[in-house]
């Protein structure tokens, strides 16, 4: 009887207020207006010409002419083409040393650029410059300063031994190439590191500071961990960008001397579109594209499990 009572004195619960006709008719047509658009171009842009690329790897295609499906020979050709291994190679040192030294001196930079100095807008405005700079024109400027400039400054300076143009050494071309990228990729770099530090409160310095930290131990127990997410960020995008270097080997060296300094990607440029070797070199692009893939997600499993080591 008690029960009843309860239950029948338990107020309803609240209708759900009704949708008006006009509030459903106008959200799915929002959506649809911004969405199908950008899915579309994505679709028209990217999607088929992947598909088209996985297609003609499977075939002998030249690009031009007629073309026979011939399987999977291309992708058992290329890992007996020493040229091309030669590239992984290339590019894959190239993108280790790049992506380590870009880092540093980001972070480096960042720190400086956090702490309190004079003219901190100003300087930060300067750092940021190279990265909104064209990759070619930094390129064939720092070709002209290797080939000219810098020989004849070092044969001032009395040191013989550097007054060669270095991207003329099959030996040391990538190291001119590494110099140039370097100087351009870290202003990307740094402004992402820079806003990792301005996320940390100063209260925990001043914490460690009276407990007597120094200034390392502080780097190594508050600001390296605190910033544990934009390094991953940092690591991953530039190790897949560097993965993909082009602009810089066209423009410096292009791909010499002889095939010293030839990437993946120029590989595939020359190849593909030049030297008739359009299906086969889409078999390279298709696997370049796995391994960029494989590649990114060990990073991200790797670099997510040092974070949560520090949290």
């Amino acid at each position: 009887m008690t029960d009843t009572i309860s239950r029948a004195e338990k107020p309803a619960a609240a209708p759900k207020p009704a949708r008006t006709r006009s509030n459903i008719a106008r959200t799915p047509r929002t959506f649809y207006w911004m969405v199908v658009p950008a899915v579309v171009i994505f679709f028209g842009l990217h999607t088929i010409p992947v598909l088209s690329g996985m297609f003609f790897s499977l075939t002998n295609y030249a690009g031009y002419g007629t073309w026979d499906l011939v399987g999977f020979s291309n992708y058992i050709n290329l890992f007996q083409d020493d040229r091309v291994l030669n590239s992984y190679g290339f590019t894959f040192g190239f993108a280790i040393v790049s992506t380590v030294l870009v880092n540093v001196i980001a972070l480096a930079i960042a720190l400086g650029l956090n702490s309190k100095i004079k003219f901190q807008a100003a300087f930060r405005g300067v750092f940021f410059i190279p990265y909104v700079l064209a990759i070619l024109i930094i390129g064939y400027v720092f070709n002209y300063l290797f080939a000219n400039s810098f020989p004849t400054i070092f044969t001032a300076l009395g040191l013989p031994g550097l007054s060669g143009n270095l991207l003329a050494s099959p030996d040391f071309a990538w190291i001119g190439i590494v110099i140039t990228t370097v100087w351009q990729a870290a202003a990307f770099n740094v402004i992402l590191y820079l806003a990792g530090l301005q996320t940390i409160s100063a209260d925990l310095y001043e914490a460690a500071a009276i407990d007597g930290a120094s200034g390392w131990r502080r780097f190594r127990s508050i600001t390296f961990p605190l910033i544990g997410a934009y390094f991953t960020i940092n690591m991953v995008l530039s190790f897949k960008s560097f993965l993909q270097v082009f602009d810089q080997i066209v423009a410096l060296t292009a791909g010499g001397p002889g095939t010293s300094t030839e990437s993946i990607a120029l590989v595939i440029f020359r190849g593909g579109f030049q030297g008739g070797e359009y299906g086969y070199q889409m078999a390279n692009a298709v696997v370049y594209l796995f391994v960029i893939i494989i590649v990114s997600f060990l990073q991200l499993r790797i670099l997510q499990r040092r974070e949560a080591s520090f949290s």
